[in-house]
């Protein structure tokens, strides 16, 4: 296996505050926010929620992420298009991105320490 499940669901909103209101009535927490009108919530051991705020003229996106177990498995594997390899990021994680076979385009995370 090469992924384990969703590490987080990222979302793009017109208001941050509002939002991140929204999924604290739901019972999320705030783990942290930005200076830049983002930030991360979790209701428990879940995938957490970042939420970031896009100008008016852009329509506000999601996006799952997966998990990653061994992201080198994952890359080498012929039935997966790899549309962005692996990198480090800013924030502590591995990241590529991969496209489905209708299209869809998904994130896959792993911690920057892991190396398969």
């Amino acid at each position: 296996m090469t992924t384990n499940g969703i590490e987080a669901v990222f979302l793009e909103t017109h208001n941050w505050g509002r939002a991140a209101k929204f999924f604290q009535a739901l019972g999320y927490e705030l783990e942290f926010a930005t200076d830049h009108n983002s930030g991360q919530l979790r209701n428990g051991d879940g995938p957490y929620v970042f939420i970031a705020e896009v100008p008016e003229t852009k329509v506000p996106g999601m996006q799952l992420v997966l998990k990653a177990t061994d992201t080198d498995a994952l890359a080498a594997d012929s039935a997966v298009e790899v549309v962005t390899p692996l990198v480090e990021t800013h924030y502590g994680t591995r990241e590529m991105t991969v496209r489905d076979p209708d299209g869809r385009l998904w994130s896959i995370q792993a911690p920057a320490d892991q190396r398969s």
